[in-house]
Protein backbone atom coordinates (compact mmCIF):
# COMPACT_ATOMS: atom_id res chain seq x y z
CA UNK A 1 0.00 0.00 0.00
CA UNK A 2 2.91 2.29 0.81
CA UNK A 3 4.40 1.67 -2.63
CA UNK A 4 1.11 2.57 -4.34
CA UNK A 5 0.91 5.79 -2.34
CA UNK A 6 4.51 6.60 -3.36
CA UNK A 7 3.68 6.08 -7.05
CA UNK A 8 0.52 8.12 -6.58
CA UNK A 9 2.47 10.94 -4.99
CA UNK A 10 5.06 10.80 -7.78
CA UNK A 11 2.35 10.91 -10.42
CA UNK A 12 0.70 13.91 -8.77
CA UNK A 13 4.02 15.77 -8.68
CA UNK A 14 4.65 15.01 -12.33
CA UNK A 15 1.15 16.08 -13.37
CA UNK A 16 1.46 19.33 -11.41
CA UNK A 17 4.78 20.12 -13.10
CA UNK A 18 3.42 19.77 -16.65
CA UNK A 19 2.13 23.33 -17.00
CA UNK A 20 5.41 24.80 -15.71
CA UNK A 21 7.58 22.67 -18.06
CA UNK A 22 5.35 23.43 -21.06
CA UNK A 23 5.81 27.18 -20.62
CA UNK A 24 9.59 26.80 -20.44
CA UNK A 25 9.90 24.45 -23.45
CA UNK A 26 7.14 26.23 -25.40
CA UNK A 27 5.68 22.93 -26.49
CA UNK A 28 3.63 19.93 -25.45
CA UNK A 29 4.47 18.07 -22.23
CA UNK A 30 3.08 14.68 -21.32
CA UNK A 31 3.28 11.95 -18.64
CA UNK A 32 2.89 8.35 -19.78
CA UNK A 33 2.79 5.03 -17.96
CA UNK A 34 5.41 2.34 -18.42
CA UNK A 35 3.79 1.27 -21.71
CA UNK A 36 4.10 4.77 -23.15
CA UNK A 37 0.35 5.45 -22.95
CA UNK A 38 -0.36 9.14 -22.33
CA UNK A 39 -1.92 9.85 -18.92
CA UNK A 40 -2.08 13.59 -19.37
CA UNK A 41 -0.80 16.02 -22.03
CA UNK A 42 -0.80 19.83 -21.81
CA UNK A 43 0.01 22.53 -24.39
CA UNK A 44 2.35 25.50 -23.92
CA UNK A 45 -0.44 27.34 -22.03
CA UNK A 46 -0.75 24.49 -19.55
CA UNK A 47 -4.18 23.46 -20.83
CA UNK A 48 -4.88 19.73 -21.02
CA UNK A 49 -5.38 18.12 -24.43
CA UNK A 50 -8.10 15.57 -23.70
CA UNK A 51 -7.98 14.02 -27.20
CA UNK A 52 -4.43 12.77 -26.62
CA UNK A 53 -5.26 10.88 -23.40
CA UNK A 54 -4.76 7.11 -23.82
CA UNK A 55 -2.68 7.44 -27.02
CA UNK A 56 0.59 5.51 -26.97
CA UNK A 57 3.89 7.34 -27.51
CA UNK A 58 6.51 4.80 -28.66
CA UNK A 59 9.50 7.00 -27.75
CA UNK A 60 8.28 7.14 -24.12
CA UNK A 61 7.89 3.36 -24.00
CA UNK A 62 11.41 2.97 -25.45
CA UNK A 63 12.81 5.25 -22.73
CA UNK A 64 11.15 3.19 -19.99
CA UNK A 65 12.33 -0.14 -21.43
CA UNK A 66 15.95 1.09 -21.77
CA UNK A 67 15.89 2.84 -18.37
CA UNK A 68 17.49 5.95 -19.80
CA UNK A 69 16.47 9.33 -21.31
CA UNK A 70 15.70 9.20 -25.02
CA UNK A 71 15.78 11.88 -27.69
CA UNK A 72 13.72 11.72 -30.89
CA UNK A 73 10.95 13.26 -32.93
CA UNK A 74 7.59 14.49 -31.77
CA UNK A 75 4.61 12.26 -32.45
CA UNK A 76 2.42 15.24 -33.30
CA UNK A 77 4.28 17.79 -35.44
CA UNK A 78 6.62 17.19 -38.36
CA UNK A 79 10.12 18.35 -37.57
CA UNK A 80 9.46 18.86 -33.85
CA UNK A 81 11.97 17.36 -31.40
CA UNK A 82 11.19 15.63 -28.11
CA UNK A 83 12.86 14.08 -25.08
CA UNK A 84 11.55 11.41 -22.72
CA UNK A 85 12.88 10.68 -19.20
CA UNK A 86 11.81 7.57 -17.23
CA UNK A 87 10.90 8.47 -13.62
CA UNK A 88 9.80 5.52 -11.50
CA UNK A 89 6.88 3.80 -13.19
CA UNK A 90 6.23 6.83 -15.41
CA UNK A 91 7.85 8.71 -18.27
CA UNK A 92 8.01 12.50 -18.53
CA UNK A 93 8.16 13.84 -22.10
CA UNK A 94 8.46 17.31 -23.56
CA UNK A 95 8.76 18.73 -27.09
CA UNK A 96 9.28 22.02 -28.91
CA UNK A 97 5.94 21.44 -30.64
CA UNK A 98 4.66 25.01 -30.55
CA UNK A 99 7.96 26.56 -31.67
CA UNK A 100 8.24 24.19 -34.63
CA UNK A 101 4.54 24.52 -35.41
CA UNK A 102 4.92 28.30 -35.46
CA UNK A 103 7.95 27.97 -37.75
CA UNK A 104 6.06 25.57 -40.01
CA UNK A 105 3.05 27.90 -40.09
CA UNK A 106 5.38 30.81 -40.92
CA UNK A 107 7.08 28.76 -43.62
CA UNK A 108 3.73 27.77 -45.14
CA UNK A 109 2.54 31.37 -45.02
CA UNK A 110 5.66 32.55 -46.79
CA UNK A 111 5.33 29.81 -49.42
CA UNK A 112 1.79 31.02 -50.07
CA UNK A 113 3.16 34.57 -50.29
CA UNK A 114 5.89 33.77 -52.83
CA UNK A 115 3.66 34.54 -55.87
CA UNK A 116 2.82 37.95 -54.40
CA UNK A 117 6.48 38.66 -53.57
CA UNK A 118 7.53 37.63 -57.08
CA UNK A 119 4.89 39.84 -58.65
CA UNK A 120 5.77 42.90 -56.56
CA UNK A 121 9.56 42.67 -57.03
CA UNK A 122 9.22 41.76 -60.71
CA UNK A 123 11.26 38.60 -60.64
CA UNK A 124 11.61 35.13 -59.20
CA UNK A 125 10.89 34.50 -55.50
CA UNK A 126 12.41 31.42 -53.86
CA UNK A 127 12.54 29.61 -50.55
CA UNK A 128 15.65 27.73 -49.46
CA UNK A 129 16.53 25.47 -46.54
CA UNK A 130 19.31 25.73 -43.95
CA UNK A 131 21.86 24.53 -46.53
CA UNK A 132 20.90 27.16 -49.10
CA UNK A 133 19.12 24.56 -51.24
CA UNK A 134 16.06 25.69 -53.19
CA UNK A 135 12.85 24.07 -51.99
CA UNK A 136 10.34 26.35 -53.73
CA UNK A 137 10.54 28.76 -56.65
CA UNK A 138 7.84 30.97 -58.19
CA UNK A 139 8.12 33.26 -61.23
CA UNK A 140 6.59 36.73 -61.42
CA UNK A 141 3.73 35.18 -63.42
CA UNK A 142 2.88 32.96 -60.46
CA UNK A 143 4.18 29.79 -62.10
CA UNK A 144 6.25 27.17 -60.25
CA UNK A 145 9.85 27.07 -61.51
CA UNK A 146 11.25 23.55 -61.15
CA UNK A 147 14.41 23.95 -63.25
CA UNK A 148 16.73 24.79 -60.36
CA UNK A 149 14.95 23.11 -57.44
CA UNK A 150 17.38 21.20 -55.25
CA UNK A 151 20.32 23.37 -56.33
CA UNK A 152 22.42 25.03 -53.63
CA UNK A 153 23.24 28.72 -53.87
CA UNK A 154 26.48 29.85 -52.23
CA UNK A 155 24.98 33.23 -51.30
CA UNK A 156 21.88 31.58 -49.81
CA UNK A 157 24.06 29.22 -47.76
CA UNK A 158 26.14 32.15 -46.56
CA UNK A 159 22.96 33.97 -45.51
CA UNK A 160 21.85 30.93 -43.50
CA UNK A 161 25.29 30.41 -41.95
CA UNK A 162 25.62 34.05 -40.87
CA UNK A 163 21.88 34.60 -40.29
CA UNK A 164 22.22 37.89 -42.13
CA UNK A 165 20.82 39.04 -45.51
CA UNK A 166 23.16 38.67 -48.48
CA UNK A 167 22.89 40.81 -51.61
CA UNK A 168 24.64 39.61 -54.75
CA UNK A 169 24.25 38.57 -58.36
CA UNK A 170 21.54 36.22 -59.53
CA UNK A 171 22.97 32.75 -60.15
CA UNK A 172 21.39 32.28 -63.55
CA UNK A 173 19.80 35.56 -64.71
CA UNK A 174 22.74 37.40 -66.21
CA UNK A 175 23.01 40.96 -64.91
CA UNK A 176 20.22 40.59 -62.33
CA UNK A 177 20.65 41.23 -58.60
CA UNK A 178 19.30 38.95 -55.89
CA UNK A 179 18.64 39.18 -52.15
CA UNK A 180 18.77 36.17 -49.79
CA UNK A 181 17.15 36.65 -46.37
CA UNK A 182 17.28 34.10 -43.52
CA UNK A 183 13.89 33.87 -41.79
CA UNK A 184 14.71 31.20 -39.22
CA UNK A 185 17.66 28.84 -38.78
CA UNK A 186 15.81 26.35 -40.96
CA UNK A 187 14.74 28.36 -43.98
CA UNK A 188 14.99 31.67 -45.79
CA UNK A 189 13.62 33.46 -48.83
CA UNK A 190 15.19 35.20 -51.79
CA UNK A 191 14.11 37.21 -54.80
CA UNK A 192 15.63 38.94 -57.84
CA UNK A 193 14.81 41.69 -60.35
CA UNK A 194 14.73 39.30 -63.29
CA UNK A 195 11.90 40.98 -65.24
CA UNK A 196 13.34 44.49 -65.32
CA UNK A 197 16.77 43.16 -66.30
CA UNK A 198 15.33 41.03 -69.11
CA UNK A 199 13.32 43.99 -70.40
CA UNK A 200 16.40 46.20 -70.32
CA UNK A 201 18.47 43.55 -72.06
CA UNK A 202 15.81 43.04 -74.71
CA UNK A 203 15.62 46.79 -75.36
CA UNK A 204 19.40 47.06 -75.47
CA UNK A 205 19.64 44.10 -77.83
CA UNK A 206 17.06 45.69 -80.13
CA UNK A 207 19.04 48.93 -80.16
CA UNK A 208 22.28 47.06 -80.77
CA UNK A 209 20.68 44.96 -83.51
CA UNK A 210 19.50 48.04 -85.36
CA UNK A 211 22.94 49.64 -85.32
CA UNK A 212 24.80 46.39 -86.25
CA UNK A 213 27.29 46.69 -83.37
CA UNK A 214 26.20 44.94 -80.20
CA UNK A 215 29.12 45.52 -77.83
CA UNK A 216 29.79 48.51 -75.59
CA UNK A 217 32.65 49.40 -73.26
CA UNK A 218 30.73 47.68 -70.44
CA UNK A 219 31.25 44.41 -72.33
CA UNK A 220 35.03 44.76 -72.01
CA UNK A 221 35.79 42.94 -68.75
CA UNK A 222 38.90 43.38 -66.63
CA UNK A 223 40.27 45.26 -63.63
CA UNK A 224 43.98 45.10 -64.45
CA UNK A 225 45.94 48.28 -65.09
CA UNK A 226 46.50 47.31 -68.74
CA UNK A 227 42.79 46.79 -69.46
CA UNK A 228 41.78 50.01 -67.70
CA UNK A 229 44.44 51.96 -69.60
CA UNK A 230 43.44 50.42 -72.95
CA UNK A 231 39.75 51.18 -72.33
CA UNK A 232 40.66 54.76 -71.43
CA UNK A 233 42.46 55.25 -74.76
CA UNK A 234 39.58 53.57 -76.63
CA UNK A 235 37.03 55.88 -74.96
CA UNK A 236 39.08 58.90 -76.06
CA UNK A 237 39.24 57.44 -79.59
CA UNK A 238 35.45 57.08 -79.59
CA UNK A 239 35.07 60.83 -79.10
CA UNK A 240 37.49 61.55 -81.94
CA UNK A 241 36.85 61.63 -85.69
CA UNK A 242 40.26 60.14 -86.51
CA UNK A 243 40.96 56.67 -87.84
CA UNK A 244 41.98 53.99 -85.34
CA UNK A 245 44.37 51.06 -85.65
CA UNK A 246 43.85 48.24 -83.13
CA UNK A 247 46.86 45.96 -82.64
CA UNK A 248 46.63 42.68 -80.78
CA UNK A 249 47.11 38.94 -80.93
CA UNK A 250 44.37 36.69 -82.23
CA UNK A 251 41.60 36.32 -79.66
CA UNK A 252 42.29 39.50 -77.69
CA UNK A 253 38.97 41.11 -78.70
CA UNK A 254 39.85 43.53 -81.51
CA UNK A 255 36.33 43.59 -82.95
CA UNK A 256 34.91 43.95 -79.42
CA UNK A 257 36.92 47.17 -79.03
CA UNK A 258 35.98 48.33 -82.53
CA UNK A 259 32.27 47.94 -81.79
CA UNK A 260 32.65 49.64 -78.40
CA UNK A 261 34.41 52.60 -80.05
CA UNK A 262 31.63 52.87 -82.64
CA UNK A 263 28.88 52.65 -80.02
CA UNK A 264 30.67 55.20 -77.87
CA UNK A 265 30.87 57.71 -80.73
CA UNK A 266 28.33 60.09 -82.26
CA UNK A 267 28.04 57.57 -85.13
CA UNK A 268 26.36 55.01 -82.84
CA UNK A 269 23.04 55.28 -84.73
CA UNK A 270 24.72 54.82 -88.09
CA UNK A 271 25.90 51.61 -89.77
CA UNK A 272 28.79 49.52 -88.47
CA UNK A 273 30.18 47.36 -91.27
CA UNK A 274 32.80 44.74 -90.32
CA UNK A 275 34.98 43.13 -92.98
CA UNK A 276 37.58 40.42 -92.55
CA UNK A 277 40.09 41.29 -95.25
CA UNK A 278 41.50 37.75 -95.24
CA UNK A 279 38.12 36.11 -95.81
CA UNK A 280 37.14 37.80 -99.10
CA UNK A 281 38.20 36.00 -102.32
CA UNK A 282 40.79 38.03 -104.23
CA UNK A 283 38.59 38.22 -107.35
CA UNK A 284 35.82 39.85 -105.32
CA UNK A 285 37.90 42.27 -103.25
CA UNK A 286 37.52 45.38 -105.37
CA UNK A 287 33.83 44.93 -106.17
CA UNK A 288 33.09 44.13 -102.53
CA UNK A 289 34.82 47.24 -101.22
CA UNK A 290 33.79 49.77 -103.88
CA UNK A 291 30.63 48.28 -105.40
CA UNK A 292 29.73 48.10 -109.08
CA UNK A 293 27.17 49.34 -111.58
CA UNK A 294 24.86 47.06 -113.52
CA UNK A 295 26.58 45.25 -116.36
CA UNK A 296 30.04 46.20 -115.06
CA UNK A 297 31.30 42.66 -115.56
CA UNK A 298 30.05 39.19 -116.39
CA UNK A 299 27.93 37.87 -113.55
CA UNK A 300 27.24 41.32 -112.09
CA UNK A 301 23.81 41.82 -110.55
CA UNK A 302 21.40 43.56 -112.91
CA UNK A 303 20.72 46.43 -110.52
CA UNK A 304 24.36 46.81 -109.46
CA UNK A 305 25.54 46.71 -105.85
CA UNK A 306 26.80 49.11 -103.22
CA UNK A 307 30.22 48.33 -101.80
CA UNK A 308 31.28 48.20 -98.16
CA UNK A 309 32.14 51.90 -98.07
CA UNK A 310 28.73 52.94 -99.35
CA UNK A 311 27.05 50.58 -96.88
CA UNK A 312 29.02 52.16 -94.03
CA UNK A 313 28.48 55.77 -95.19
CA UNK A 314 27.84 57.99 -92.18
CA UNK A 315 29.04 55.29 -89.82
CA UNK A 316 32.06 53.09 -89.23
CA UNK A 317 33.84 50.52 -91.36
CA UNK A 318 35.94 47.95 -89.50
CA UNK A 319 38.75 46.39 -91.51
CA UNK A 320 39.90 43.35 -89.59
CA UNK A 321 43.20 41.68 -90.55
CA UNK A 322 44.15 44.76 -92.60
CA UNK A 323 47.61 43.23 -93.06
CA UNK A 324 46.06 40.63 -95.41
CA UNK A 325 44.80 43.25 -97.90
CA UNK A 326 46.36 42.89 -101.34
CA UNK A 327 48.96 45.54 -102.21
CA UNK A 328 47.11 46.87 -105.27
CA UNK A 329 43.88 47.20 -103.28
CA UNK A 330 45.81 49.16 -100.65
CA UNK A 331 46.49 51.84 -103.27
CA UNK A 332 42.81 52.14 -104.13
CA UNK A 333 41.88 52.25 -100.45
CA UNK A 334 44.40 55.05 -99.92
CA UNK A 335 42.83 57.05 -102.76
CA UNK A 336 39.36 56.65 -101.19
CA UNK A 337 40.71 57.89 -97.86
CA UNK A 338 42.43 60.87 -99.46
CA UNK A 339 39.56 61.96 -101.69
CA UNK A 340 36.79 60.88 -99.26
CA UNK A 341 34.72 59.59 -102.14
CA UNK A 342 34.24 56.31 -103.97
CA UNK A 343 33.37 55.28 -107.52
CA UNK A 344 31.67 52.01 -108.28
CA UNK A 345 33.29 49.69 -110.79
CA UNK A 346 31.87 50.65 -114.19
CA UNK A 347 30.48 53.89 -112.81
CA UNK A 348 31.43 57.52 -113.41
CA UNK A 349 29.65 59.19 -110.50
CA UNK A 350 31.74 59.92 -107.40
CA UNK A 351 29.85 59.14 -104.20
CA UNK A 352 30.86 61.39 -101.24
CA UNK A 353 31.87 59.46 -98.14
CA UNK A 354 31.71 60.21 -94.44
CA UNK A 355 33.19 57.04 -92.98
CA UNK A 356 35.28 56.47 -89.90
CA UNK A 357 37.79 53.64 -90.41
CA UNK A 358 38.82 51.31 -87.61
CA UNK A 359 41.34 48.71 -88.72
CA UNK A 360 42.92 45.84 -86.84
CA UNK A 361 45.89 43.56 -87.21
CA UNK A 362 47.69 40.78 -85.33
CA UNK A 363 50.88 41.28 -87.35
CA UNK A 364 53.77 43.72 -87.17
CA UNK A 365 52.90 46.25 -89.90
CA UNK A 366 56.33 47.91 -89.65
CA UNK A 367 57.94 44.63 -90.65
CA UNK A 368 55.49 44.29 -93.57
CA UNK A 369 56.34 47.85 -94.64
CA UNK A 370 60.06 47.00 -94.60
CA UNK A 371 59.28 43.98 -96.81
CA UNK A 372 57.20 46.15 -99.22
CA UNK A 373 54.07 44.20 -98.32
CA UNK A 374 52.20 47.14 -96.78
CA UNK A 375 52.10 50.75 -97.92
CA UNK A 376 53.72 53.24 -95.57
CA UNK A 377 51.41 56.09 -96.68
CA UNK A 378 48.34 53.91 -96.01
CA UNK A 379 49.76 53.00 -92.60
CA UNK A 380 49.95 56.67 -91.67
CA UNK A 381 46.35 57.20 -92.80
CA UNK A 382 45.06 54.29 -90.73
CA UNK A 383 47.27 54.67 -87.68
CA UNK A 384 46.19 58.07 -86.37
CA UNK A 385 45.22 56.60 -83.00
CA UNK A 386 46.76 53.22 -82.17
CA UNK A 387 45.40 50.91 -79.46
CA UNK A 388 47.53 47.98 -78.33
CA UNK A 389 45.49 45.20 -76.73
CA UNK A 390 47.20 43.17 -73.98
CA UNK A 391 47.44 39.41 -74.38
CA UNK A 392 45.73 37.31 -71.71
CA UNK A 393 49.07 36.12 -70.32
CA UNK A 394 49.86 39.80 -69.58
CA UNK A 395 46.69 40.29 -67.53
CA UNK A 396 46.44 37.01 -65.63
CA UNK A 397 44.93 38.81 -62.63
CA UNK A 398 41.82 39.29 -64.80
CA UNK A 399 41.40 35.55 -65.49
CA UNK A 400 39.21 34.87 -62.39
CA UNK A 401 37.05 37.91 -63.25
CA UNK A 402 36.69 36.88 -66.90
CA UNK A 403 35.98 33.27 -65.95
CA UNK A 404 33.17 34.11 -63.55
CA UNK A 405 31.76 36.67 -66.01
CA UNK A 406 31.45 34.10 -68.80
CA UNK A 407 30.12 31.44 -66.40
CA UNK A 408 27.29 33.80 -65.42
CA UNK A 409 26.69 34.64 -69.07
CA UNK A 410 26.57 30.98 -70.11
CA UNK A 411 24.28 30.11 -67.19
CA UNK A 412 21.82 32.61 -68.62
CA UNK A 413 22.27 31.47 -72.23
CA UNK A 414 22.20 27.72 -71.59
CA UNK A 415 19.69 27.75 -68.72
CA UNK A 416 22.10 25.71 -66.61
CA UNK A 417 22.87 26.43 -62.97
CA UNK A 418 26.64 26.86 -62.53
CA UNK A 419 27.58 29.16 -59.67
CA UNK A 420 31.31 29.55 -60.22
CA UNK A 421 34.66 27.81 -60.46
CA UNK A 422 36.71 26.05 -57.80
CA UNK A 423 39.90 27.77 -56.64
CA UNK A 424 42.14 24.91 -57.77
CA UNK A 425 40.68 25.17 -61.28
CA UNK A 426 41.32 28.95 -61.25
CA UNK A 427 44.97 28.29 -60.36
CA UNK A 428 45.25 25.94 -63.35
CA UNK A 429 43.81 28.61 -65.67
CA UNK A 430 46.07 31.34 -64.30
CA UNK A 431 49.13 29.13 -64.80
CA UNK A 432 48.37 28.47 -68.51
CA UNK A 433 50.08 30.55 -71.27
CA UNK A 434 46.90 31.23 -73.36
CA UNK A 435 48.14 31.35 -76.97
CA UNK A 436 44.51 31.82 -78.04
CA UNK A 437 43.86 34.57 -75.46
CA UNK A 438 40.32 35.39 -74.29
CA UNK A 439 38.73 33.52 -77.20
CA UNK A 440 40.48 30.33 -76.05
CA UNK A 441 39.44 30.98 -72.43
CA UNK A 442 35.77 31.31 -73.46
CA UNK A 443 36.03 28.09 -75.46
CA UNK A 444 37.51 26.19 -72.49
CA UNK A 445 34.90 27.56 -70.08
CA UNK A 446 32.10 26.50 -72.43
CA UNK A 447 33.55 22.98 -72.69
CA UNK A 448 33.85 22.71 -68.90
CA UNK A 449 30.36 24.17 -68.56
CA UNK A 450 28.89 21.40 -70.68
CA UNK A 451 30.84 18.69 -68.80
CA UNK A 452 29.60 19.92 -65.40
CA UNK A 453 26.83 17.66 -64.04
CA UNK A 454 26.48 17.05 -60.31
CA UNK A 455 28.28 20.13 -58.99
CA UNK A 456 27.46 23.83 -59.07
CA UNK A 457 31.13 24.66 -59.67
CA UNK A 458 33.51 23.99 -62.54
CA UNK A 459 36.29 21.74 -61.28
CA UNK A 460 39.91 21.17 -62.28
CA UNK A 461 38.99 17.76 -63.73
CA UNK A 462 36.63 19.40 -66.26
CA UNK A 463 39.46 21.43 -67.81
CA UNK A 464 41.37 20.11 -70.86
CA UNK A 465 44.25 17.72 -70.22
CA UNK A 466 46.84 19.97 -71.91
CA UNK A 467 46.12 22.78 -69.45
CA UNK A 468 46.23 20.51 -66.41
CA UNK A 469 49.50 18.98 -67.65
CA UNK A 470 51.10 22.42 -67.95
CA UNK A 471 50.00 23.19 -64.41
CA UNK A 472 51.34 19.93 -62.95
CA UNK A 473 54.65 20.37 -64.81
CA UNK A 474 55.07 23.95 -63.55
CA UNK A 475 54.36 22.83 -59.97
CA UNK A 476 57.00 20.12 -60.35
CA UNK A 477 59.57 22.58 -61.75
CA UNK A 478 58.82 25.11 -59.04
CA UNK A 479 59.15 22.46 -56.36
CA UNK A 480 62.43 21.17 -57.86
CA UNK A 481 63.85 24.69 -58.02
CA UNK A 482 62.96 25.32 -54.38
CA UNK A 483 64.63 22.08 -53.36
CA UNK A 484 67.82 22.98 -55.27
CA UNK A 485 67.96 26.45 -53.73
CA UNK A 486 67.51 25.03 -50.22
CA UNK A 487 70.26 22.46 -50.83
CA UNK A 488 72.63 25.11 -52.22
CA UNK A 489 71.94 27.56 -49.38
CA UNK A 490 72.52 24.83 -46.78
CA UNK A 491 75.87 23.93 -48.37
CA UNK A 492 77.00 27.59 -48.40
CA UNK A 493 76.09 28.10 -44.72
CA UNK A 494 77.78 24.83 -43.69
CA UNK A 495 81.02 25.70 -45.54
CA UNK A 496 81.04 29.26 -44.18
CA UNK A 497 80.60 28.05 -40.59
CA UNK A 498 83.48 25.60 -41.10
CA UNK A 499 85.73 28.38 -42.43
CA UNK A 500 84.83 30.54 -39.41
CA UNK A 501 85.47 27.73 -36.91
CA UNK A 502 81.72 27.53 -36.19
CA UNK A 503 81.59 31.17 -35.04
CA UNK A 504 78.05 32.31 -35.84
CA UNK A 505 79.04 36.00 -35.52
CA UNK A 506 81.92 35.68 -38.02
CA UNK A 507 79.86 33.49 -40.37
CA UNK A 508 76.93 35.95 -40.33
CA UNK A 509 79.30 38.83 -41.21
CA UNK A 510 80.84 36.84 -44.04
CA UNK A 511 77.38 35.91 -45.41
CA UNK A 512 76.10 39.49 -45.03
CA UNK A 513 73.15 38.54 -42.79
CA UNK A 514 72.31 39.06 -39.14
CA UNK A 515 73.13 36.43 -36.53
CA UNK A 516 69.38 36.04 -35.89
CA UNK A 517 68.78 35.25 -39.55
CA UNK A 518 71.69 32.81 -39.57
CA UNK A 519 70.38 31.08 -36.46
CA UNK A 520 66.90 30.76 -38.01
CA UNK A 521 68.30 29.32 -41.25
CA UNK A 522 70.47 26.85 -39.31
CA UNK A 523 67.40 25.71 -37.42
CA UNK A 524 65.32 25.39 -40.61
CA UNK A 525 68.10 23.48 -42.41
CA UNK A 526 68.85 21.34 -39.35
CA UNK A 527 72.52 22.43 -39.31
Amino acid sequence: MKEINSNSDLLNILLQSLSIISKVTYGYVTVTNSEGVRIKTVDYKGEELIDLKGIKYSLAHEAYVNHKPMYGLSQLEKGAEAWCIPIGEYVLCASNYERVKSNNNLQNSLIESLPLIAKVVGGEAVMFDEYGKRIKSISSLGKVSEQYLGKISGDAKRAMDTQRPVIGESNYVFGASAVRIPITKNFGIGFNNEDSIKKSQKLLNEIKKNRNAKYDFDDIIGESFQVKKTKQIARLAAKSLSNVLIIGESGTGKELYAQAIHNGSNRRDKPFVAINCAAIPSNLLESSFFGYEKGAFTGAAKEGQAGFFEQANGGTIFLDEISEMKYDLQSKLLRVLQEREVKRIGGKKAIPLDVRIISATNKNLNKLIDNNEFRLDLYYRLNVIDINLPSLRMIKEDIPILTNYYIKKMSHSFGKFIEGIEQEAVEVLVNYSWPGNVRELVNIIEKAFNLSTDTNFITKEQLPERIRSDYNESIFIEKSLDEMLIKYEKEIITKTLKLCNNSRIDAAKKLGISTTTLWRKMKNFDI
